[in-house]
């Protein structure tokens, strides 16, 4: 299964993660803890680790094609929650 990662400079990572997980878990299954959370897609999964100054994030998908959309999904989520904070995401496979 392609993977992909991004390293997400922010202090705000943990608020960031509550409110994707809380906007997702009406519709997906979400695992939401305080340092790690994991939402389950159809066809993959991103995992979001907190760590001092930054936002782990990993997305595992079927195939390149999924991944990549995954990633345009997730990026554009956390852009939104983020608010005024811009964030500079760049994924990594």
């Amino acid at each position: 299964m392609p993977m992909s990662r991004a390293e997400i400079v922010t202090e705000s990572g943990a608020r960031l993660m509550n409110r994707l997980c809380k906007h997702w878990a009406h519709k997906l299954e979400v695992e939401q803890g305080e340092e790690e959370s994991r939402v389950a897609f159809e066809d993959g999964s991103c995992v979001m680790r907190v760590e001092p100054g930054k936002l782990l994030v990993a997305i595992e998908a079927l195939d390149e094609t999924v991944l990549d959309r995954l990633e345009g999904v997730v990026d554009s989520h956390l852009q939104r929650m983020a608010g005024d904070e811009e964030l500079a995401i760049v994924w990594e496979n």
